[in-house]
């Protein structure tokens, strides 16, 4: 019997998914953001879009496509990152990737709870990205006043939970909607 051992890399899938996923998260932030009213901030379809790649890719990708994609955006847009906010990005990638294994979404099974879990858990990875991680990365490295990137962090926190919450549940039921359900196929 000959048994290989599994490559602990990252897969081709891995690297082209990063590469797509990228490149659509930048387009979306870049031509779909709509101002909140806050000063740079905005409500971004592309965290929803962050967590259906997260979801199906797991962590280290996640991370990629959001620091990658954002990374991007702040260069094309603003001719330079904006780094606290593109690590904060990257880090939310990998929090949402985290519920890979739970999610299971390459078995075309999504419950109602697991849906509920994962729009709690993606709550709670955008109030540590975006209300923690940013406005202290603001603070340490562009030395940003406290009162303004604490009210910009606790504005992205709560548009991008709910832009994850409703673009990003529907295109995780989407995906699962397409896709045959463990033991679907049986011997006749």
């Amino acid at each position: 019997m000959n048994t290989k051992k599994k490559s602990e890399g990252f897969s081709v899938r891995s690297v082209v998914a990063t590469g797509i996923g990228a490149a659509v998260f930048f387009v979306l932030m870049k031509f779909i953001a709509i101002p909140t009213g806050v000063p740079n901030t905005t409500i971004n379809v592309a965290e929803g879009w962050l967590a259906l790649i997260a979801g199906l890719f797991g962590p280290v990708v996640g991370l990629l496509v959001g620091f990658i994609g954002h990374t991007l955006n702040d260069a094309v847009t603003y001719g330079s990152p904006w780094w606290s906010w593109v690590i904060a990005d990257g880090i939310f990638g990998f929090l949402l990737g985290l519920g890979k294994k739970y999610l299971a979404l390459e078995y075309g099974n999504l419950s109602n709870k697991k849906l509920i879990q994962f729009n709690i858990w993606q709550v709670v990875s955008n109030i540590i990205a975006w209300f923690i991680i940013a406005p202290i990365g603001d603070i340490l490295i562009y030395k940003e006043a406290a009162q303004k990137v604490f009210l910009q962090g606790a504005v992205t926190a709560v548009v991008n939970s709910l832009s994850v919450a409703i673009i990003g549940s529907l295109l995780l039921v989407a995906y699962v909607k397409s896709r045959p359900k463990k033991n679907s196929l049986r011997n006749e």
